[in-house]
C-alpha cells in the first residue's frame, strides 16, 4: 500500500478537501483572468476618451549641425512729413516762373485767371507734371481801395452773376486740379457765397485750399457740408520779402509738418523767394517730402 493510499485510508475526507481546494483555485484563476481583461479594456476605453491635447507630442527633431538662416532685413524708410508749397500770383512773369521750374522740385503753381501769360506758364508747368491751381480773386475787406484783379468775385454780386463769373474763371484754366483764394478776407467770411462757390467746384471734381486770409473764414465748414477735398494754408513764406524772414518761415513750415504730418506753405513769384528756395531746398528735402497740393487735401468727416 502506498503512502497516499495509507493517508487516504487514515483520513477519508482529505481527498474531498484536495478536490475542493483545487476547484477553488481554478475558479480564482478564472476570475483573475476575467478581471484582468476587464481592467485592460477599461484602460483602452479611457485612453480613447482622453483628448489629444493631453497627450505629450513629439518634441522638435534638431539638425545635427547648426543652420543659420540668411535673412535679408529691409531697412525701414525714415518717415518724412509731407509739405506742399504753392506759388501764388502766377501769370504775369514768365521769367520768374521759369526760375521756379528750374529748381527741379515739386511745387504747385496757382495762376490768375485772365492773366497775360497764363497759357504759357500753365503749359510749362504741365510739362514738368506740376499741379496747377486757379488763383481765384475774391473781395477783401479793404475793397475798393484794394482791387483783387480781373475776374474777382464780390459779395455784392447776385448769385447768377457770382456763379457766371466763377465759371468763366475756371474755364480760363482748363487743366487745373484745384482752387485757392486770392485775398478774399470779406468773401470767405460769407457762408452763403462760399457754399455756392464750393458747390460749383464739387461738380467739377476740384479741391479747394483756403489761403486763410481771415480768422472768420467759413470755407472749412462749407467744405465739410459738401464733402469736397479741402485744406488750409499753414504759413505764408514771404509776406516779408527778406531772406532771413523767408528762411525762418520755411523752418516754421517744417516744424508744423513734423507735428501734424503735413503742412502747406504759400509763396509768391519774388526773386528773393526763388533764391532762398534754391539755397535751402537741398537741406529741406532731407527733412520733409515735397508733394503737390493735391496730396494734402482731405475730405473732412
Amino acid at each position: 500500500m502506498t503512502e497516499n493510499e495509507t493517508t487516504l485510508k487514515r483520513f477519508p475526507h482529505s481527498r474531498t478537501s484536495y478536490l475542493r481546494r483545487g476547484a477553488v483555485g481554478v475558479c480564482f484563476l478564472i476570475m483573475l483572468a476575467v478581471l484582468t481583461g476587464y481592467v485592460s479594456q477599461c484602460s483602452v476605453n479611457v485612453a480613447e476618451e482622453i483628448p489629444m491635447y493631453y497627450k505629450t507630442p513629439t518634441f522638435e527633431i534638431y539638425p545635427e549641425e547648426e543652420i543659420s538662416p540668411r535673412r535679408q532685413i529691409p531697412k525701414p524708410e525714415p518717415f518724412l512729413p509731407k509739405v506742399a508749397i504753392i506759388i501764388d500770383d502766377m501769370g504775369y512773369d514768365v521769367d520768374i516762373a521759369e526760375k521756379f521750374l528750374s529748381l527741379d522740385t515739386t511745387l504747385t503753381f496757382s495762376i490768375f485767371p485772365h492773366s497775360p501769360f497764363q497759357k504759357e506758364i500753365m503749359s510749362r508747368a504741365r510739362a514738368k507734371e506740376m499741379d496747377i491751381m486757379l488763383h481765384l480773386p475774391m473781395e477783401p475787406k479793404e475793397y475798393p481801395l484794394v482791387d483783387p484783379g480781373p475776374g474777382a468775385l464780390l459779395t455784392t454780386m447776385p448769385p447768377e452773376k457770382l456763379i457766371s463769373q466763377l465759371r468763366e474763371n475756371l474755364d480760363a484754366l482748363p487743366f487745373i486740379k484745384g482752387v485757392n483764394n486770392h485775398m478774399g478776407s470779406k468773401m470767405t467770411a460769407v457762408s452763403t457765397h462760399i457754399y455756392q462757390i464750393l458747390s460749383v467746384l464739387k461738380k467739377r471734381n476740384l479741391f479747394f485750399i483756403d489761403s486763410f486770409t481771415t480768422a472768420d473764414s467759413r470755407c472749412k465748414s462749407s467744405a465739410r457740408l459738401l464733402q469736397i477735398p479741402f485744406a488750409q494754408r499753414d504759413v505764408f513764406l514771404d509776406h516779408v520779402q527778406d531772406p532771413d524772414s523767408i528762411r525762418k518761415q520755411l523752418n516754421r513750415l517744417v516744424r508744423i509738418a513734423n507735428y501734424y504730418g503735413e503742412a502747406i506753405g504759400i509763396g509768391h513769384p519774388y526773386t528773393v523767394t526763388y533764391e532762398v528756395f534754391r539755397e535751402m531746398f537741398p537741406e529741406l528735402k532731407k527733412k520733409v517730402r515735397l508733394v503737390p497740393a493735391s496730396e494734402v487735401v482731405h475730405t473732412i468727416g
